[in-house]
């Protein structure tokens, strides 16, 4: 069953386009995480389900109900803000119960919906407290009671966990995802947190200029991106990018090489007619590259190390290729990002060989970045 349709939304601010189009249905109990860049345009889509923002163009559906002009109360939807937005002079009690009493719900119904929100999110025991009194995870438990309590038919979140620190970000995202599956609720949350949308998300929703460039679930984007963008948007680090030309294809198989570059083979996803020289980009992750030390034979790509960080189960290089063109660089050449997962025993301006994973290669056009090589495998969640 679908909880949540939106059909053509558009959105203007005079001559600027921040929402151009969507297309997006969400199913009843579905955990959606909206990702992208700045100013993509994630949170106007947010508050424009959420009635605070008026939509110039479109559709918003909310169980089969025309909620587009529609004011917030009478949505269905509670929202969780960035900002906690508690009152001060209330209670955790008050301020969770504060929506059903603007809605003139019977005290019993308010007590009995306070202590169930209270006992889900195990913050019985400060009900009493006013905000200045919690930490910042408690205000953060609080501000998403008062939205359980109004039972509604859309949860929507606004970046509720940028303000804590990363410990209890971690925690958060635990009990998200526990409080999501007790409840069976559909939720729809904007992150710029890479991370908090890989481990919650039942899908992802990459925006990107006020356009959905691709909606899956978050193995899904991460093994077998439809195009560069989404490549390089998910995954930290970032996958290198590197500019390179054709020198042979044999039916789905394309060879291509660049200076700096021994030649590789990629398998495509469909045969195509790519003429000799013509330029493309490779991607490759990071984790799918290995070291050859010391400069050694059977590399892609020799380089030198130019800096190591050493995140105890893990090693980051950064190796200087020379000429090889990366495309992420503002001056066209640049670092290839290595991330080892063991203690690597490397150090700066040590000559070192990259050997790429075969496996584990992309290829993208030079017109718009869509991917051409073969789908990956991924292992179902």
């Amino acid at each position: 069953m679908t909880s949540l349709e939106l059909r053509e939304i558009n959105k203007n601010y005079g001559a600027y386009h921040a929402l151009r189009g969507i297309d997006l249905s969400v199913a009843q109990g579905e955990f959606i995480v909206m990702v992208g860049p700045s100013g993509c345009g994630k949170s106007t889509l947010l508050k424009s389900i959420a009635g605070l923002e008026q939509i110039s163009s479109g559709q918003i559906l909310i169980n089969g109900r025309d909620v587009s002009r529609q004011e917030p109360g009478d949505r269905g939807i509670a929202m969780v803000f960035q900002s906690y937005a508690l009152y001060p002079h209330m209670t955790v009690a008050e301020n969770m119960g504060f929506g059903l009493r603007m809605a003139k719900r019977p005290k019993a119904e308010i007590e009995a919906a306070v202590a169930r929100a209270a006992k889900i999110l195990r913050i019985t025991d400060q009900l009493d407290k006013r905000p200045k009194q919690l930490s910042g995870g408690q205000r953060q438990r609080v501000a998403i009671g008062r939205a359980i309590t109004r039972s509604p038919e859309v949860f929507l979140f606004d970046e509720p966990l940028s303000n804590l620190d990363a410990a209890l970000r971690t925690q958060m995202r635990v009990e998200l995802s526990s409080l999501h599956a007790e409840l069976g609720a559909t939720m729809v949350y904007v992150t710029h947190d890479q991370v908090e949308a890989m481990t919650m998300a039942s899908r992802i929703v990459v925006l990107n200029q006020g356009v959905i460039e691709q909606v899956g679930s978050p193995l899904e984007l991460y093994r077998n991106p439809d195009n560069l963008f989404v490549a390089g948007f998910l995954g930290a680090p970032r996958m290198n990018f590197l500019g390179v030309t054709v020198d042979a294809v044999s039916g789905r198989n394309v060879t291509v090489s660049a200076p700096g570059l021994v030649p590789v083979t990629v398998e495509l996803a469909e045969a195509a007619a790519l003429p000799k020289g013509a330029g493309l980009t490779l991607g490759v992750r990071p984790e799918n590259i290995s070291m050859v030390a010391d400069g050694g034979e059977g590399g892609a790509i020799h380089g030198q190390v130019r800096l190591v960080e050493h995140l105890g189960r893990e090693t980051i290089l950064y190796v200087d290729a020379g000429n090889l063109r990366t495309i992420a660089s503002e001056s066209g050449t640049g670092n290839i990002t290595v991330q080892l997962s063991y203690v690597a025993p490397f150090g700066p301006e040590q000559n070192v060989a990259l050997k790429l994973d075969a496996r584990e290669l992309y290829l993208f056009s030079s017109d718009g970045g869509r991917t051409l090589s073969a789908r990956k495998t991924i292992l179902d969640r």
